[in-house]
């Protein structure tokens, strides 16, 4: 079951017969909750960015394979089955760059692969299998967040933290990854300020990250990508916290475009560069980061904020989703199952038993 408060954000929930979504592109102008009752709307919801964040988007895709499987009317397993791998395909390349997606919609299809059941009963086990996996995220949250305590400085009392992206509530199942240890240092009292970088070009840590701390009553203060630099060389930061879309094997990290550059000032600077993201994110298949596609956003994210252009016609735009920090520049990565130099990651390929 998942503990909630006043301040708690929850982006993916299902109620009764329906998936709930908060719409992450009103943010934080207005917020707006979208109620989906069909698999094409899920799908739709993920491409749009109406859900952010690859715990978040991987909630909503094992509910929208649900909504998929009960759309799905054959007494046939074989037919059913070939229907539900298609849904899962078509979840999989909205967002190809998210590693816990991938996983999220592999593990649901394992149900149906696995079940003998009854075609009724397998979708019964769906729906039972993405609050699982819900409630699992919940909890694995919380324990990154306390992880992430032991890996940050001691002094001073008060920590002031530079985050980048939105890796929090509205990423996860509400708690977040490197918001988590956020959420946790306040908890403690050891938490100060939170200095959100805006992340151009959609701007999750001024929207989305400085939006959680306000609800929560955190101190935060919004800077532009470019001013990182200046404010760690001023002294203002203690520790870079920021989360990962895929991790190799080697602990190279694929994250949000614009981590590489606070790891390497992070490194200059002799700053912490903290990374928080669940097992799941981990891929072993995949030895070094630099085999991953980077995938591309659509121009206008650049040329144009709202309806007011920003740029000249006649210039050429280049727009990558994510970026590649190499292992060396990481301090840690924090998973549910503890904080671990990037070289030790492999040592996460064996389950953890009990």
């Amino acid at each position: 079951m998942i503990a909630s408060s006043d301040t708690q954000v929850f982006p993916v929930l299902w109620q009764d017969d329906h998936l709930v979504l908060i719409d992450q592109r009103q943010l934080p102008e207005r917020y707006s909750i979208v109620a989906i009752r069909r698999c094409d709307d899920v799908v739709r919801s993920l491409r749009s960015g109406i859900v952010q964040g690859g715990s978040a988007l991987g909630l909503a895709a094992a509910y929208g394979l649900y909504l998929g499987a009960t759309e799905i009317h054959t007494d046939d397993p074989t037919a059913f089955w070939e229907r539900i791998e298609a849904i899962g395909d078509q979840f999989k390349q909205t967002r190809p760059d998210k590693a816990h997606l991938q996983w999220a919609v592999d593990t649901m299809l394992g149900v149906v692969h696995h079940s003998s059941a009854s075609i009724e009963d397998v979708k019964g086990q769906l729906l039972a299998q993405a609050q699982a996996m819900q409630a699992e995220d919940f909890s694995l949250c919380h324990a990154i967040g306390d992880h992430g305590l032991m890996v940050l400085p001691d002094s001073p009392a008060q920590l002031t933290l530079l985050t980048h992206c939105n890796h929090g509530a509205l990423a996860t199942s509400g708690y977040g990854t490197s918001l988590g240890i956020m959420r946790s240092l306040w908890r403690e009292g050891r938490l100060g300020r939170i200095y959100a970088a805006e992340t151009r070009p959609t701007l999750q840590g001024s929207r989305l990250t400085a939006w959680e701390c306000v609800q929560e009553g955190i101190p935060v203060t919004v800077v532009t990508d470019s001013m990182a630099a200046h404010c760690m060389q001023k002294g203002l930061i203690h520790g870079v916290l920021a989360g990962a879309d895929r991790i190799a094997a080697n602990g190279d990290v694929l994250s949000k475009i614009g981590t590489y550059n606070l790891a390497l000032v992070a490194q200059a600077h002799n700053i912490p560069f903290v990374v928080a993201a669940p097992v799941s994110t981990i891929d072993f298949a995949v030895a070094k980061g630099e085999s991953i596609a980077i995938a591309e956003r659509p121009a206008e994210e650049i040329y144009q904020i709202g309806e007011q252009a920003t740029s000249p016609n006649g210039a050429e735009f280049y727009n990558p989703a994510s970026d590649l920090t190499p292992a060396h520049l990481i301090t840690a990565i924090v998973t549910e199952r503890g904080a671990f130099a990037p070289d030790q990651i492999g040592t996460l390929r064996t389950p953890q038993l009990g």
